[in-house]
């Protein structure tokens, strides 16, 4: 075996998210002591290249359950298949081509559901009718590649009739995973950005960006960062959503980052949740059509911490339009993009 200090670029890959071996998207598993298939194929290596087909199995499918105790290591992304990777399935089923080495990345960054899921699951109820066997969708973490795509992914829910905005393009050579984020410890860079958005000196202030000259949440403030209008709307669609749980739907609604399924009831109607609320037998269960969409896109934003990065215009729309549809009233000072 050859000495760790002897692979190219080891240290680095060692400390990113990847290779964390007690993270819970790869301990998650090990009480049962294997992978399954629908989680294998971004939880371990041996589902990643399961999926891709370099095992020598059918690609775009992942066989056989995986064993616990791997991580993503250099041998998923550094092979003869994966090299030849270009293209794309989205869980919308939409495929995008010629994308080189960002489909590697996309394969597993994508989510594991789209708007077309939301639809599917609402389809034939009324749009302000209680659905008692609705349950909350998940787009799942960090489906950077989505939300990159923009409407290419459909990843987002996207309201009828209304545009949105494709894949978000920098000027090249501006336009792989690999120029804005380190090769092997995935860390933004802010080195790219400097060399046209005056004020990045460091990585804290990516957030400082912004060429657009509309103030999208309604502040006033046409200076801050566009990851502070991402933010702020997202704040924003947070309260329509409470307000519609409770005024609409008949039961207050509250939402935890980090406790899975999210999204619970609210049952001292304070606007928070306690430990004891999120819980999962206290999950909201009072979902109609239009909520649910809603908190599709609100999660959709939020589980990208780089959305504001990725594609702001598409993010920003998501979450225009799910204010405006909850209420009128929400978007009367807004502009969409």
């Amino acid at each position: 075996m050859i000495p760790a200090e002897r692979i190219p670029y080891f240290h680095d890959w060692a400390s990113s998210p990847h290779a964390k071996a007690d993270a819970r998207a790869f301990t998650n598993w090990n009480e049962v002591g294997e992978i399954p298939e629908t989680c294998a194929r971004c939880h371990s290596t041996p589902g990643f290249l399961d999926y891709i087909g370099a095992d020598g199995s059918a690609p775009g499918v992942v066989d056989r359950k995986a064993p616990t105790g791997s991580v993503i290591a250099c041998g998923a992304c550094h092979n003869d298949t994966v090299r030849q990777m270009a293209a794309v399935t989205f869980p919308s089923t939409l495929r995008v081509e010629d994308l080189g080495a960002n489909a590697r990345c996309m394969t597993c960054h994508q989510g594991r559901t789209a708007g077309a899921t939301v639809t599917a699951a609402v389809l034939g109820h009324g749009e302000d009718t209680v659905v008692p066997e609705l349950e909350f969708i998940n787009i799942h973490y960090r489906a950077a590649g989505a939300t990159l795509m923009g409407t290419m992914a459909r990843g987002g829910y996207e309201y009828g009739g209304l545009p949105y905005a494709s894949q978000r393009r920098h000027p090249e050579p501006f336009n792989t995973c690999t120029t804005c984020h380190e090769l092997h410890t995935v860390a933004p860079k802010s080195e790219p950005c400097a060399a046209c958005h005056e004020g990045v000196t460091n990585r804290e202030s990516l957030v400082s960006i912004r060429k657009s000259l509309v103030d999208h949440d309604g502040n006033g403030d046409i200076v801050e960062g566009i990851a502070a209008e991402v933010a702020n709307l997202h704040g924003r669609l947070l309260s329509a959503i409470q307000t519609y749980a409770r005024d609409v739907a008949g039961a207050s609604i509250g939402y935890h980052p980090h406790a899975h399924p999210y999204f619970f009831n609210d049952v001292d109607d304070d606007g928070a949740l306690s430990e004891e609320e999120a819980k999962m037998p206290n999950k909201y269960a009072s979902w109609t059509p239009r909520l649910l969409k809603a908190a599709y896109n609100y999660q959709f934003v939020g589980k990208d911490p780089g959305a504001y990065a990725h594609n702001a215009p598409y993010v920003i729309q998501l979450m225009h339009d799910s204010l405006a549809d909850l209420s009128e009233a929400n978007v009367t000072d807004l502009t969409r993009p």
